[in-house]
C-alpha cells in the first residue's frame, strides 16, 4: 500500500501557481549529475540558465571539494598549524553548520574527516587494499577533531590547527541543491525541482497544479512504496546498500563514525531526512546514520527532524522507525 508524505506546514504557492510550461536543464558536477526542473511563466526568459546555473555549481565545488587541489577546502588543509586561513563567505557558512550538526551530535557527524576518508579509500587517494591498522587509524583521527577547528565570527576566515583535512562532501552536495533552488527563484521560476545526485529539493507546483512528487526507495525491494510532495521541502537520503569498500575479503559501508575513525557498525540500512534545506537535510541524514537506530531517533524527536530510519530484520526485512515529525506528515 503507497504512503503518502506532505508538508505540515504548506508555503504560499503565490507566484507557483502561475501558467507555464514545463522546462528541464541537467548536467555533471561534484563527481555526479545535477538537474533541474522548472515551470516556465509566459515571458519569462531562460536564455544562458544552463550555463549560469552550471557556473554557480563549478564556483561551489572550486571552493568547497576535497578532490580539486586548486580548491579553498583544499587550500586549508594545507595550510601551516597555528594559521588562520580566510575563506571564501559561502564556505566558511557551510562549515559552520557542519562544525554546529557536530557539537550536536557530539562528534558522530564531524565534517574535519578528510584523512581518515582518505584511509580507508573514500577520499582522493584512491581505493586500498587492506584494511587500516590500528596505529594507521589513530594517527588519522589525530588530524581529526571538530572541536579543534575555530571559525571568526566576522565569518571570513578559520582556524588550522594543524593536520586537519576537512571533508564536507556529507554538506556541500545539500548546500549546491539550495542554491539551484535560490538561483532559480531569482530567475523568476518559482516553481522547480532541483536535484544533485539524487538529494531534491522541491518548491511550488507543476503546470497540472501538482506539487512535485518524489519516492522514497526501500534498498532491499528497490521500490518506492512512500511519496512525499516537496512543496517547499528537500530530501536526502544516507546509506551504504550501493557504495561500499572491498579489502581483501572483507567490505565496508563507506560511512565512517569519526568517533571510532572506522565505518559504522550499526544495523542501519539507509535514512532519510525531509528539511527545507537541503543542506540540513544532507548532513543530518549522515549524522543519524552514525548514531544508529535508536540514538538517532531520540536526537530527531529532541531536534524536529523528519526523518525515517530503514533497517535490516532478524528474517531479512526491512524495519522502519519514523520520527514524530516524520508520522505527522502522514496523509
Amino acid at each position: 500500500m503507497r504512503r503518502v508524505l506532505i508538508p505540515c506546514a504548506v508555503p504560499a504557492i503565490g507566484r507557483a501557481l502561475q501558467d507555464g510550461t514545463l522546462a528541464e536543464w541537467s548536467g555533471e558536477t561534484m563527481g555526479t549529475t545535477w538537474s533541474v526542473k522548472a515551470v516556465v511563466p509566459a515571458g519569462c526568459r531562460t536564455d544562458g540558465l544552463a550555463a549560469d546555473l552550471a557556473r554557480l555549481l563549478d564556483g561551489i565545488d572550486r571552493e568547497m571539494s576535497q578532490w580539486r587541489p586548486d580548491s579553498d577546502l583544499s587550500r586549508f588543509n594545507r595550510a601551516p598549524a597555528g594559521s588562520w586561513v580566510r575563506l571564501p563567505r559561502r564556505l566558511h557558512a557551510v562549515l559552520g553548520v557542519g562544525l554546529d550538526l557536530a557539537r550536536r551530535t557530539q562528534g558522530a557527524y564531524d565534517p574535519t574527516i578528510g584523512a581518515l576518508a582518505d584511509l580507508w579509500g573514500f577520499g582522493p587517494s584512491g581505493p586500498i587494499l587492506q584494511r587500516p591498522g590500528p596505529a594507521a587509524i589513530a594517527a588519522a583521527q589525530a588530524r581529526s577533531g571538530w572541536s579543534r577547528v575555530r571559525l571568526d565570527p566576522a565569518g571570513e576566515a578559520a582556524f588550522q590547527p594543524g593536520g586537519v583535512q576537512l571533508d564536507l562532501s556529507s554538506i556541500a552536495k545539500g548546500y549546491a541543491v539550495d542554491a539551484l533552488s535560490e538561483a532559480l527563484g531569482g530567475r523568476g521560476l518559482a516553481s522547480h525541482l532541483a536535484e544533485i545526485g539524487g538529494e531534491l529539493r522541491g518548491t511550488g507546483v507543476k503546470p497540472d497544479r501538482q506539487p512535485w512528487w518524489v519516492g522514497l526507495e526501500d534498498p532491499l525491494t528497490a521500490s518506492a512504496e512512500t511519496i512525499v510532495a516537496l512543496h517547499g521541502l528537500s530530501v536526502a537520503t544516507s546509506g551504504d546498500y550501493r557504495r561500499v569498500l572491498a579489502c581483501g575479503a572483507e567490505r565496508h559501508g563507506h560511512t565512517l563514525d569519526p568517533r571510532t575513525g572506522r565505518p559504522r557498525t550499526n544495523d542501519l540500512l539507509a535514512v532519510t531526512v525531509l528539511h527545507p534545506s537541503c543542506m540540513i537535510a544532507d548532513a543530518a541524514a549522515t549524522a543519524l546514520l552514525v548514531l544508529g537506530r535508536e540514538a538517532g531517533l531520540d536526537h530527531a524527536d529532541r531536534h524536529g527532524l523528519a526523518a525515517r530510519f530503514l533497517f535490516r530484520t532478524a528474517d531479512g526485512d526491512a524495519g522502519e522507525r519514523m520520527s514524530a515529525s516524520l508520522r505527522r506528515m502522514l496523509l
